[in-house]
């Protein structure tokens, strides 16, 4: 289907509720049970709500802004905006009510839909400040305060009322007067330095952008399943996962909550998904977790299974050779161990895409080796978001992939990516400066540090901002040095600082559940976990680790000295953006004691540091 021959996206979703009137386009859990909703049932739900707005007043270019998780009436607003004629301001539904007050002020949104009670009062408390909200409509029913009512999205849709044709010739009229140079969404950085810009990206830049990026996977079925569990709020989502996958007239099942994601894959059975590393990281340490489980014979097949995936992954999709006797071993592992694996995750998975941040080499190859491919690929809320992504023809598995079509990409003196695409915002929203500053000479300008081999393949290495410079002069990019860490079976996160320091020193969550069966094993006693990672014995155990990291490092990046955390970090702590990245401003700041303290000892390898249960120093 060819997107770039429609005007819009809700012009192609009118098409769909035609051509695949019974088809399942979305399901959506409701008291413990899967629900779903045809295309035909899909699109009706869509109207219903535009001709709510329209009634409210929604005019063409007016911003309605959406604070809420990923569910069925996010995708409902989405489209019931946009054919409307007016344009979705997306909000994390992490985000504070101050945090949510800017974004619908900048905007100059009029009208809020929430998901929640939860949500309703976050604005409730900010109610002052955000004078301009004239209608907050919710998808749950609850009672409002009396100075700011709230109503229903079924109330303003008027569910039990049926569309008139004079209603469906109004609001379809509207959407044929859509153009592709419309803006489709105002979406707002995550804000992980400074503040949050929005970024204007246009049916075009959406639709190209899916369009390209499909025909660059080029292996999706016609009947595929993909569940959402990552912030609709965020363009990857929302092109790869849901516009590129309902457009294509495909069915999207939302989850529940990022927390659940494993049991729903398990209940939705998924062959899709759009994810960041932090699922993969998981995905890697609790199968390693459990065959670490196994009796000693079972634990040995596992790991020679694993060793032959590897090798099987790396001759078929890297080099491109064929072996028979490789295959056939392979063919053979993959029914006593992978595919029991797989079972775990749903038994119908074809493919992850990964984007957000560089997947490490080991995991990606683990995930090949398993018969779970990942397509890494990379890009930029602006960009909307995909620059480069894999292909099952051309795998690196610290790559991420080839230039999409139409891409262009080259890399400055200092090794900044500078791109041009269709894919590429119109600018800032009310923010010329910014959006000059942004661009050079037409291209614009990645903010990341890349490499380009000779066959085409892109390699990222950093953020340009996150750059560690020490003392010495030497650059230090922290992140694959993180990734390293993240590796060790006994941590679970980790953060690496040193910029104008002397030497690099790190962070690092614990991955609780090992360094209790560790403790057990060396019978430590302990009251509970807070003194557990205090005692020496643990202390000497991650020195070892580190110590064998630094092995493989240039003296000036080897980590000096390290302090445990024994939480993980959290969206709802602050240190993580809503699509998992870290904070690494914010992180400092709350543990800019320890991190100091690290170097007042001279990075010795003597300092030992927790934290107690309120996250204060120890």
């Amino acid at each position: 289907m060819d997107f770039l021959s429609y005007q819009s996206v809700p012009a192609i979703l009118k098409e769909n509720a035609q051509r695949y009137a019974k088809r399942t386009a979305v399901s959506f859990k409701k008291q413990g049970v899967f629900l779903s909703l045809t295309f035909e049932e899909f699109y009706e739900r869509v109207l219903l709500l535009a001709r709510g707005l329209l009634k409210v007043g929604v005019k063409r270019g007016d911003p309605v802004c959406i604070f809420s998780e990923n569910r069925l009436g996010w995708a409902i607003s989405d489209f019931g905006i946009q054919s409307a004629g007016g344009i979705p301001v997306p909000i994390y539904a992490t985000n504070t009510g101050k945090q949510a007050a800017y974004i619908i002020n900048h905007c100059e949104a009029k009208i809020v839909f929430v998901s929640t009670k939860a949500q309703y009062e976050k604005l409730l408390e900010v109610r002052d400040e955000i004078p301009g909200v004239e209608l907050v409509i919710s998808y749950e029913r609850f009672m409002g305060d009396r100075s700011f009512p709230v109503y229903t999205q079924y109330q303003l849709s008027e569910v039990g009322t049926l569309l008139s044709v004079e209603d469906t010739g109004q609001i379809e009229a509207i959407i044929e007067q859509i153009t592709q140079d419309d803006l489709i969404t105002i979406i707002y950085t995550s804000g992980t330095t400074g503040v949050p810009k929005g970024v204007m990206l246009t049916q075009y830049n959406v639709m190209s952008n899916a369009q390209i990026g499909l025909h660059h996977l080029g292996v999706l079925g016609d009947k595929e399943t993909f569940l959402s569990f990552l912030p609709l709020s965020h363009v990857l989502e929302r092109t790869a996962g849901y516009y590129a996958t309902l457009l294509s007239g495909q069915h999207v099942a939302f989850a529940e909550d990022v927390k659940k994601v494993m049991e729903n894959m398990v209940e939705v059975q998924p062959t899709w998904m759009v994810s960041v590393p932090r699922l993969f990281e998981k995905i890697y340490s609790r199968v390693h977790e459990g065959a670490h489980q196994l009796s000693p014979l079972r634990r040995s097949i596992f790991h020679r299974a694993l060793k032959v995936g590897r090798e099987y992954a790396t001759k078929k999709y890297v080099n491109g050779q064929a072996d028979s006797l490789l295959a056939l071993q392979y063919r053979l592992f993959d029914r006593l161990v992978f595919r029991k694996i797989r079972d775990r995750f749903g038994g119908r998975l074809r493919g992850f895409i990964c984007g957000g941040a560089p997947l490490d080499r080991t995991i990606n190859e683990f995930m090949w080796a398993i018969g779970l491919p990942v397509y890494n690929g990379y890009g930029l809320t602006e960009t909307s978001p995909a620059l480069t992504l894999s292909n099952r023809d051309y795998i690196r598995f610290d790559s991420v992939g080839k230039a999409l079509a139409q891409t262009e990409l080259k890399l400055a003196e200092d090794g900044e990516l500078l791109v041009k695409g269709p894919q590429v915002m119109q600018g800032y929203f009310k923010s010329k400066d910014k959006t000059v500053e942004t661009f050079a000479d037409g291209w614009l300008k990645t903010g990341d540090i890349a490499r380009i081999d000779e066959e085409g393949f892109v390699y990222i290495v950093d953020r340009k901002k996150e750059i560690i410079v020490t003392a010495g002069g030497k650059n230090i990019a922290p992140q694959p040095i993180e990734n390293e860490l993240k590796l060790d079976k006994y941590i679970s996160q980790a953060i690496v600082f040193g910029d104008r320091k002397p030497y690099l020193v790190a962070l690092l969550t614990t991955n609780l559940e090992r360094v209790i069966d560790w403790s057990r094993e060396q019978d430590l006693d302990y009251l509970d976990i807070y003194e557990l990672i205090k005692s020496t014995k643990v202390r000497h155990l991650f020195s070892e680790r580190i110590a064998a990291l630094n092995k493989g490092l240039p003296p000036y990046a080897t980590i000096k000295d390290f302090a445990l955390i024994p939480r993980e970090f959290t969206i709802e702590g602050g240190e993580l953006t809503p699509t998992l990245k870290l904070k690494r401003k914010e992180i400092y700041e709350k543990y800019k004691d320890m991190v100091d303290d690290m170097y007042l000892k001279k990075g010795n390898g003597l300092v030992f540091q927790t934290t107690s249960r309120d996250g204060e120093k120890k």
